[in-house]
């Protein structure tokens, strides 16, 4: 898998570390806040959207009337606190990280959220001491499956996206790293089990865990 790679790429929710739960609570409690309910397929519809880009959705197809920036203010607030002291890695994630950073292998980071929710993680779990570079949801101007956060993170880097390998758990993400030119690998995640099957026919490599990785 790591054969001619110089870089990792991750993204960060779902497939760094676990917080998919988390975010259909806030999605129901945000629409029960302004009389609406959730809508079943709201988590499907809104799948690698940048956090801009699901505000703007948001508001527009369920007409809230708060401004884009009013929304992510809102879900930051009501996420913070998790980031910040609740959520934790995937187990073994951490050390796989430590792992390819003492093997030389840059590592970089391209979620859809905001800054401010990775900068929460990344503080208390110490992440920001093992990546080199992040590209947030407020980074980009196009979302998933837009390779745009990805061919950043390289730019960052300094890395030819031919050398770089991306690690998504849902179908959108893994399309993003097929569209930037990169090595994909499927990663594992409950809330993305129904994906799986499609997950592993589009990426080049695919794991149930971090363990396997650690154990080689």
């Amino acid at each position: 898998m790591l054969t001619d790679i110089k870089a990792c790429i991750f993204d960060m929710d779902g497939t760094l570390i676990d917080s998919m739960d988390l975010w259909y609570d806030i999605d129901v409690e945000y629409f029960k806040r302004y009389g609406k309910k959730l809508p079943a397929t709201y988590q499907k519809e809104i799948e690698g959207l940048s956090v801009i880009e699901t505000a703007i959705y948001t508001k527009e197809k369920y007409g809230f009337e708060s401004s884009v920036e009013e929304m992510v203010a809102e879900w930051n607030d009501m996420a913070y606190e998790h980031y910040a002291n609740n959520i934790k890695y995937k187990p073994y994630a951490e050390r796989f990280l430590n792992k390819l950073k003492g093997m030389g292998i840059k590592l970089g980071i391209a979620t859809s959220n905001s800054k401010a929710l990775f900068n929460a993680f990344a503080l208390s779990s110490g992440l920001n001491n093992i990546i080199d570079v992040a590209i947030t949801g407020e980074d980009v101007v196009k979302g998933k499956p837009d390779g745009e956060c990805y061919l950043k993170a390289a730019k960052s880097l300094k890395v030819n996206p031919r050398e770089c390998l991306v690690f998504e758990d849902i179908c959108t993400g893994i399309m993003a790293g097929i569209n930037a030119g990169m090595k994909t690998c499927a990663v594992d995640d409950n809330y993305s089990k129904s994906q799986w099957q499609e997950k592993i026919a589009m990426a080049d490599y695919h794991i149930f865990g971090y363990k396997e990785l650690c154990e080689e």
